[in-house]
């Protein structure tokens, strides 16, 4: 009996500590919850200096076992920009594939680390002025981390991308901190408050961008939450044509088996 309560405090803690919920515009290596056998969409807003862009993403996560997780990731793309005509279609689809590398759980707290794989295929289509696809296979490799407890989280990932047809290369570095506003409890219902930055270093042309990222979370339950988060630019290193003025996402991801 003794053994069965313990069992049953430690479930309890743990899914407290990941009630707080991933961040929102960086990987998290819990493959748990909302990020494990789901769904995950959102409307992102991108408001450049010559045109704007609306991004759908459906994201389809499964998990094999405890540590390894795949998934299929699509989007539908509308772009509006100055002195052509709107354009509408279904842009690259990729494939990501999740390991876990080492896990470390204390009383209310864990730390993890995973990595990742994105392969982009590109289906998106080319044959319009602007183009919805990339015309590009790439292929990312990344390390995720993240240290998560009852009163925050910290999170990380650092990666590589890997392009063709002319593409520049990139790399890869985002980090969030992610703060509860309301005590937790079981069943959750919480308000999580999410800050973090994004970074992209074009190696073939050593060119720079970070966006710095804020947003708030709200889980509902155990099986779905609501997300909404603003990312501006402090570093742009790209042609003036080609500046982002702000970016802004309206999500929900929901655990639907």
């Amino acid at each position: 009996m003794n053994r069965l309560i313990m069992i049953l405090i430690g479930v309890l803690a743990t899914t407290s500590v990941f009630a707080q919920g991933p961040p929102i515009y960086t990987e998290t290596p819990i493959l748990l919850g909302l990020d494990g056998g789901g769904m995950r969409t959102f409307g992102r807003f991108i408001v450049k200096e010559n045109a704007t862009v609306y991004v759908q993403p459906l994201a389809i996560p499964y998990n094999l076992g405890s540590k390894t997780q795949i998934g299929i990731a699509g989007r539908f793309i509308n772009i509006n920009a100055d002195n052509f005509e709107s354009v509408s279609g279904f842009g690259d689809l990729t494939f990501f594939l999740k390991q876990q590398l080492y896990q470390k759980d204390g009383k209310a707290k864990t730390f993890r680390i995973i990595a990742k794989l994105d392969q982009v295929f590109p289906t998106g289509k080319t044959n319009s002025t602007p183009s919805i696809g990339s015309d590009s296979w790439q292929s990312q490799l990344s390390l995720v981390t993240g240290y998560v407890t009852l009163k925050y989280g910290i999170y990380g990932q650092v990666g590589y991308n890997i392009t063709s047809n002319g593409l520049p290369d990139n790399l890869i570095y985002n980090a969030a901190f992610v703060y509860p506003l309301l005590p937790q409890k079981y069943p959750p219902n919480q308000l999580n408050l999410n800050i973090g930055i994004n970074g992209n270093f074009f190696t073939d042309v050593n060119g720079n961008t970070v966006l710095a990222s804020g947003g708030i979370q709200w889980i509902t339950s155990k099986t779905a939450l609501f997300e909404a988060g603003l990312q501006i630019p402090i570093v742009e290193e790209v042609p003036e044509a080609q500046k982002t003025n702000y970016v802004l996402t309206l999500g929900t991801r929901i655990l639907i088996f």
